[in-house]
C-alpha cells in the first residue's frame, strides 16, 4: 500500500486531548477504510505565520500512514468537513523515515539545553 504523511492544524481553543482525540478519530477512519495509522505525533500548540479563519495559533498533528488512496481521500474528506480542522496536508512518500520527526528533533534539543549562566 502507499505511505502517506499528513499535517492537520486544528483550532487554537481546542484542549489538547481533544486535539488528541481527532488524530485518534481519524486514525480510526482509515482503518475502517482499510488502512493504518504507522505512527503519529502532536505537536503542541504553534503560532501560525498568518491567520486562518481569525485565529493566528494553532494545535499541529503529524501522522504516517500506510493506507490505499480511497481510504486517505476519505480521510481528507472528513478532516475538511470537521469544523476543528483548519488546515489539512497530505503527502505521500516512498517510504516512512525512522524516529522522531524533524519538529520533535528540535524540541528534544531545546529540552536538552542547560541552564543559562547567571551574569554577574
Amino acid at each position: 500500500m502507499p505511505l502517506y504523511e499528513h499535517v492537520m492544524i486544528a483550532r487554537q481553543d481546542l484542549s489538547n486531548t481533544q486535539a488528541e482525540g481527532l488524530i485518534e478519530h481519524f486514525g480510526t477512519v482509515l482503518a475502517d477504510n482499510g488502512g493504518t495509522l504507522v505512527e503519529n505525533e502532536y505537536w503542541g500548540v504553534k503560532t501560525m505565520a498568518y491567520k486562518i479563519n481569525k485565529n493566528r495559533k494553532g494545535h499541529y498533528a503529524f501522522m504516517r500512514t500506510d493506507a490505499p488512496a480511497p481510504a486517505v481521500q476519505e480521510m481528507e474528506r472528513l478532516m475538511r468537513l470537521h469544523d476543528d480542522v483548519m488546515r489539512v496536508l497530505t503527502i505521500k512518500v516512498d517510504e516512512h523515515q525512522s524516529g522522531p520527526s524533524v519538529q520533535m528533533q528540535k524540541r528534544d534539543e531545546r529540552e536538552g539545553r542547560g541552564e543559562r549562566r547567571e551574569r554577574r
